[in-house]
């Protein structure tokens, strides 16, 4: 992605979306070791340090070359509450527009810390990274992926047909929810 930089801070609503660091090792342990992260994410379960680790190294890998911006959610600038991060789309990706995509510890739960850094995160790639459009891939049934995509203002794009995926074992549809620029 364009426009990226090293050591990317963005504040904003009470947050401070930053890079994870070799410090959050034991955090992200915490955060992501968690069934519901694990049941709608690809991430490996159990998620313990050496999957941290790698994720981690990966992290820096698609930063580096630019295809992901992966940010810890945090209040104070420290402590990782979450993540967000935004994505290439790879081949099937429309012009201008890239993946986005949260998770927020079990703990932290219930404070609108998704929201938030959904649309911060949104408007620093409409503004910074000049992309006109972002989107969301949801689950029909994740009903709270779905109020924050609503809260971020997201609206789902019924002329997009649902993108199939099998995982873990189990198979479910996406849909496709979009911010656009202006």
């Amino acid at each position: 992605m364009e426009g990226a930089q090293e050591g990317l801070a963005i504040r904003g609503d009470g947050l401070v979306l930053r890079e994870w660091t070799e410090d959050d090792l034991p955090a992200m342990v915490e955060l992501f070791d968690e069934p519901g992260v694990a049941y709608r994410t690809p991430l490996a379960s159990p998620f313990d340090l050496v999957a941290a680790r790698a994720y981690l190294d990966r992290a820096r890998s698609t930063r580096a070359d630019g295809t992901r911006i992966q940010l810890a959610v945090t209040e104070d600038g420290a402590t990782p509450l979450g993540e967000v991060l935004l994505g290439s789309l790879g081949a099937e990706r429309p012009a201008g527009a890239v993946t986005l995509g949260y998770a927020i510890g079990a703990a932290h739960r219930g404070r609108r810390l998704a929201a938030r850094a959904t649309r911060l995160l949104t408007e620093y790639a409409h503004t910074t990274l000049g992309l006109d459009r972002i989107r969301l891939q949801i689950e029909p049934d994740n009903a709270a992926s779905v109020a924050v995509a609503r809260a971020a203002g997201y609206r789902r794009r019924a002329d997009v047909p649902p993108t199939r995926g099998s995982q873990k074992g189990r198979t479910y549809l996406l849909e496709v929810w979009e911010h656009t620029a202006g």
